[in-house]
Parts: C-alpha cells; sequence; structure tokens
C-alpha cells in the first residue's frame, strides 16, 4: 500500500554492520579484538559530527503545517430540503468539524516562501505554519501542482529566514547517506538519518512527472513535504509516500528530486502555476517484440493507444489511434513516459513538428505533421462515456490459448462497440507466463472483461482462428495483441498494446 507521508528503541543489524564497517570490524565472527585503531574511532566521530551538523543547519528552516479544510457536510447544512432518513436530518444539523490535515514543509527563501506537498494543503480554507522558534503565522497559499504533489505558501513576518537550498538530485548515488526532517505525528523537527535506497523509482500512484528518490530514512504521516537532505545540508528531494503495510514506516520512503522540485517551485513562484504542453493521447512504449511483429528495426518510439481528447492538438493534426511518435520537435523519442517528459517540458501554444509511423496495409509509412500544444491539466482528457456496454453471457466451449479462457464477444456488445469480432478475457491463469505481463507502467496487462481485437497484424474475428494462430506460435515467437479494455459508464473502450514473448 502507497501512502502519501502526511518504545523501546531497537538497534537494526545493519546499523550495526554498517558501524562495524567504520570503527573496523572483528577479525573473525565471535571473536573479540583489542581497541580499535584510533583513526577509525576518529572516523566514525567524525561521520557523527556531520550529521549533527546537517540537522543542526537544516532544522531552522524546516516548519510544521496545520492546514484545515472546510467540512465535507457544510454544503449539505445549508440545504432547505429535509431528507427521508430522519437520522441523516440531525446529522446536517450537529455542528461539524473542519478537517485538519498536518505536515511538513521547508522555507527555500529568507522572504518567506516554503515548499510543501500539495496533498497537505488542498482545499484548505486555513493554513498555519509553526516556525522551528515555536512562532505560528498565517500562510497565503501561492499555488500547487498536483501533477508533482508540490506546493508553494508564504509567510510575512517582515524579517529574513533561515533557508535552505536545492541541490543537485542529478548526482545523488545509490547509498548516500541522507537525513529527512519534519513532523511525524506532530513532532516538530524530527531528524531520521538512511541511506538512498534507489533513484528515479515509480510507485503505483505516481505520475508520469514523479520519479522519485527511494531512502529507508523513516519517513510516517506527517513528514509530508519535509526536506531530504543531503550530508552538505542541501535539499535533494521533498518527502511525498511511503510504501507500508501498515499504514507508518516500513522502511520505504519516496522523495520527489530536488531538480523537480525546484522548477515547479519557480514556475509557481512566476505564475501561480505550473504549465505543461499537451497532446490529447494516450500512450504506450514500443517493446521488443512490437518492434520484431510491426518490422521497425529499433525498439523505440510512443504508441497512441488513444486519441483521448477529440479537440486536442493531436486530434486536429489527424493522429490516430495505432500510431507511433518517433520523433517530437527535433528530438527521437525512447517511449512513452519519453515524449511525455518532452510534450510537458514545452510551453502551451508552442507550434511543433511531430513525426509518426502509420500503419498502411503491412507496410508502416514514415509521416510528419505540424501541430500548435495546448495546455496540461487535470481532467482536460475527455472519454466519451456513454452506457456501458451489456454483460458478457457465461463462456460457452471457452478455449484457453496462452492461459486465457475467452468468449466471443456477445451481439449487445459487438452493437455497442462497434466491433466487427473478438474475443472477451474470462479468466486468466495465474499459473500461465501471460499472467505476469505487465504495461510499460507495471499494471497488470491483460484483466477480466478485456476485448482482444487483433493479434500480430491479424484481426481476430472467431475463437477458431484465434486459437489456431496461436497454436502455431513458438516459443521465443513475439506477440502484439490489440486490447480494448471498456470503461466504466460509458459505451467506450481504451485500446492497449499487450506485448510479450511466447513461452
Amino acid at each position: 500500500m502507497f501512502l502519501r507521508s502526511g518504545d523501546k528503541p531497537r538497534v537494526s543489524g545493519l546499523l550495526f554492520l554498517a558501524v562495524l564497517s567504520l570503527i573496523g570490524a572483528p577479525a573473525a565472527y565471535g571473536q573479540v579484538t583489542a581497541e580499535a585503531p584510533a583513526e577509525r574511532v576518529m572516523t566514525l566521530a567524525s561521520f557523527s559530527d556531520s550529521m549533527a551538523a546537517v540537522a543542526k543547519k537544516a532544522g531552522p528552516a524546516v516548519v510544521s503545517i496545520d492546514a484545515k479544510a472546510r467540512p465535507a457536510e457544510m454544503a449539505s447544512r445549508d440545504s432547505q430540503e429535509v431528507p427521508d432518513d430522519i437520522l441523516e436530518f440531525f446529522r446536517r444539523q450537529m455542528p461539524t468539524r473542519p478537517a485538519t490535515a498536518i505536515g511538513s514543509g521547508f522555507i527555500v527563501d529568507p522572504s518567506g516562501y516554503i515548499v510543501t506537498n500539495a496533498h497537505v494543503v488542498e482545499n484548505a480554507v486555513k493554513i498555519t505554519v509553526r516556525l522551528d522558534s515555536g512562532e505560528e503565522h498565517p500562510a497565503e497559499l501561492i499555488g500547487l501542482d498536483d501533477e508533482t504533489d508540490i506546493a508553494v505558501l508564504k509567510v510575512n513576518i517582515g524579517q529574513a529566514l533561515p533557508y535552505l537550498r536545492f541541490g543537485n538530485s542529478e548526482n545523488v548515488r545509490v547509498g548516500d547517506w541522507v537525513l529527512a526532517i519534519g513532523s511525524p505525528f506532530g513532532l516538530n523537527r524530527t531528524v531520521t538519518a538512511g541511506i538512498v535506497s534507489q533513484t528515479r523509482r515509480e510507485t503505483a500512484v505516481s505520475t508520469p512527472f514523479q520519479r522519485f528518490i527511494q531512502t529507508d530514512a523513516a519517513i510516517n504521516r506527517g513528514n509530508s513535504g519535509g526536506p531530504l537532505v543531503d550530508l552538505k545540508g542541501d535539499v535533494i528531494g521533498v518527502n511525498s509516500q511511503i510504501a507500508t503495510s501498515t499504514g507508518d514506516y516500513n522502511g520505504v520512503g519516496f522523495a520527489l528530486p530536488a531538480i523537480e522540485a525546484r522548477q515547479v517551485y519557480e514556475e509557481i513562484r512566476a505564475n501561480g502555476k505550473v504549465q505543461r504542453g499537451y497532446l490529447g493521447v494516450y500512450l504506450d512504449s514500443v517493446k521488443t517484440e512490437f518492434a520484431k511483429v510491426y518490422g521497425l528495426g529499433e525498439t523505440r518510439g510512443a504508441i497512441i493507444t488513444d486519441v483521448r481528447d477529440e479537440d486536442g492538438p493531436a486530434a486536429a493534426a489527424g493522429l490516430e489511434t495505432g500510431d507511433i511518435v518517433i520523433v517530437f520537435d527535433g528530438q527521437e523519442i525512447k517511449g512513452a513516459s519519453d515524449l511525455i517528459e518532452k510534450v510537458a517540458a514545452t510551453r502551451p501554444e508552442s507550434d511543433v513538428q511531430v513525426t509518426f509511423l502509420r500503419e498502411v496495409g503491412d507496410k508502416m509509412e514514415r509521416r510528419s505533421v505540424e501541430m500548435t500544444l495546448g495546455e496540461r491539466t487535470i481532467g482536460n482528457a475527455r472519454l466519451r462515456g456513454r452506457n456501458r456496454p451489456a454483460p458478457v453471457e457465461p463462456p460457452v466451449d471457452a478455449t484457453k490459448p496462452f492461459g486465457l479462457t475467452l468468449t466471443e464477444v456477445s451481439p449487445a456488445m459487438a452493437t455497442s462497440l462497434k466491433l466487427e469480432g473478438g474475443l472477451v478475457v474470462r479468466e486468466i491463469n495465474p499459473a500461465s507466463f501471460i499472467a505476469d505481463v505487465k504495461l510499460s507502467n507495471g499494471v497488470d496487462a491483460l484483466g477480466r472483461g478485456d476485448i482482444i481485437i487483433r493479434i500480430n497484424r491479424q484481426a481476430v474475428t472467431d475463437q477458431a482462428t484465434f486459437t489456431k494462430f496461436a497454436a502455431g506460435l513458438k516459443p521465443g515467437d513475439p506477440v502484439v495483441l490489440h486490447v480494448l479494455s471498456p470503461v466504466p459508464g460509458g459505451s467506450t473502450a481504451i485500446l492497449k498494446y499487450v506485448q510479450f514473448t511466447v513461452q
């Protein structure tokens, strides 16, 4: 489970080994040695001093944040309509308490600008910042960015404040020592230490603009928005999420790298928001199997799985589902995330050239178009929702190629989705290799209710044809399935490319 990070101590065995590495381990396990060399003891003392110095330097610039939001029931209490349920009526009349979020932040400018997480202050009607001195001051929300979960606040107290500098997170290495500072459970100026466990890490709930620094420094609820600092005292990340099975620290925390946080901070400070380019499409990455099946030669490019915005730039330029973008404004595209980053880094209203491949018969034609980018905002993707497709009838004479139990599309579903064929996935054998196939974003490639419409550029018309084709494949052969995932609440579906090698 991933959460936004918003009694007796025990010595860790790993920490013990780390200390041994600094002072010198015994000659053999269980063997007591003479006093450790003085220079190694001094090394350990110097390391301890450096940690203390970092905490002393960074601590005064870290703040605690209390954000109060309007109670959800407040709007309904103003209603003149009396609900049928008398208990609900009395519930509406009872006093309600504002919801309070507690988090952390850090000052990045002596004039009082503060960086924190967007989820700490979103929907807040009152934000209070508590400084290291204990003083409390009201804060103004300058702006926030949901895509990176970063918000910028401002306090005005008429004097210069201690502040932290953004470091170069590009130089962070796995194994580097780091400190996390914040207010877990409301305990302000709490300092924890650990190492960088990994860089550029995606999580189950991350956006395309979040590639986290993973750390084992203890991060708990209330640490959200606090700094992750290096041994120079520079901010290398903004603590944002934890992976947990209990709701609290499990040794896996995530911080947005400073290079992204600084860019967002500067743009919010200048414009009140972050402006990103926008195409209006869903994307997937070309993998090895796709490149082989489509004869691309190279494993690169971003496949358009849906032109989701009928009024967006891609639709206006004539791009279609199935097109493979290989060059964006003169820059080669490695995959879906690469294209998203390049588009987002381009100013809205910019004129760009896009080069793509389109399947025409048995060939992939190279084409180029000029387009004007739109502006990316959350919610600007408009899926065309209508009625949910009719339920699939129980399987009859189901076949199981690749470990899949499949049935043909019902007439009602074919009409609703305008299909000329296809097979519906009813079950996936968990022991089959296809159960482990993932999409580029790490989620399961196939799910119950998905509709297979093509296999290796051949239309799927019925079970017999699909089964015969699948039976002719041998281990090591590449496979690309065109799969439709029906959208809940509408008679439309999202196209995805399931790429795998037969095992």
